[in-house]
């Protein structure tokens, strides 16, 4: 789950304060390992304490015990209890049924936007604290060397990168098609923006490999540090843009489509589809760009059109 507790830029490890989760009593989880409800009540209590003693079984309904006090019942019901337990952090989401599947939709997108900004702002933190540094190790031995940690700061944009670049398809391949068919030409400024961004975003990974062969502490290797943070930090300030306009402007759009709550589930599939690594392999790193409640809300909406067995997989990805 990260190094949520000792991060200075926290996300989902922005979990519950350190002297919180000191003081939590330990509470123990019964439940079928391979079974999502049973994965999706072990990552809530994760956000919650460290104190968590986890005993598999082979019943389908996992139990919360805290302390004498025992509970078992549907998922909604169990978190609620688990927030009454251990209040921070939150992470009960009422998610509406019936007509509201259409905002189900904008709601992922928001939140794929919040994770996207997230990481680009660590990013940008992670460019100037290398900037400063010149070169020199920053004192933390699982960073490794300087070069090594060039390495994984470019292992951290790649996996970003291509967050972006499924995003942006995404709304290319399924969003703005739906919304072009009402009315033709409301999403071409969104499209232009995404065939501007695409190249910007490749140039800073390219300069990213030409950093990796220069030699650490030379003038070359400061100057090309410099001219990445700040590629980084206007790539930030674009996307935060972009992003705003999109919640202003388009996305509200797909309310106007009226379309039914079994086609508007369908639409969700398909976006989840289209970003399959975001989905699959990318789904931790994913995830760790959203506070704890947008994190369990995200899994909500996976969990109202995906099958059970995916949703597992998703979630074991995070736990482990």
């Amino acid at each position: 789950m990260g190094n949520c507790f000792t991060s200075s830029k926290q996300s989902m490890a922005e979990l519950a304060p350190c002297d919180f989760i000191k003081s939590t009593p330990a509470v123990q989880l019964y439940g079928d390992p391979t079974s999502s409800f049973t994965l999706y009540l072990h990552l809530a209590l994760l956000y919650k304490t460290r104190a968590l003693q986890f005993t598999p079984t082979n019943d389908p309904i996992p139990v919360v015990q805290f302390g004498p006090e025992t509970v078992s019942g549907p998922r909604e019901m169990m978190v609620r209890f688990i927030d009454v337990k251990l209040p921070q952090p939150p992470l009960m989401v009422v998610v509406e049924e019936g007509g509201e599947t259409a905002a189900l939709v904008v709601k992922m997108v928001a939140m794929q936007h919040r994770s996207v900004v997230w990481h680009l702002e660590r990013m940008v933190w992670w460019s100037e604290d290398l900037v400063t540094r010149g070169g020199k190790k920053n004192g933390d031995p699982t960073m490794g060397s300087a070069r090594m940690e060039v390495r994984k700061f470019g292992k951290s944009y790649s996996q970003l990168l291509e967050v972006m670049i499924e995003h942006a398809q995404m709304e290319e391949r399924v969003l703005f098609p739906l919304l072009e068919t009402a009315e033709r030409g409301l999403c071409k400024a969104a499209n232009e923006e995404h065939g501007r961004d695409l190249p910007i975003m490749n140039g800073i990974r390219e300069d990213m490999k030409s950093i990796g062969v220069l030699d650490t502490g030379s003038n070359d290797y400061r100057e090309a540090l410099r001219n990445l943070s700040t590629r980084l930090k206007s790539l930030l300030d674009h996307s935060k843009e972009h992003f705003q306009e999109e919640e202003r402007d388009v996305l509200p759009l797909m309310e106007a489509l009226e379309l039914g709550k079994d086609q508007q589930l369908r639409v969700l599939e398909q976006c989840i589809d289209v970003m399959q690594g975001t989905h699959s392999h990318l789904f931790s790193f994913f995830i760790e760009g959203l506070l704890p409640r947008e994190a369990m809300q995200y899994l909500d909406l996976i969990t109202r059109c995906k099958e059970e067995k995916l949703v597992a997989s998703m979630l074991r990805r995070i736990i482990e």
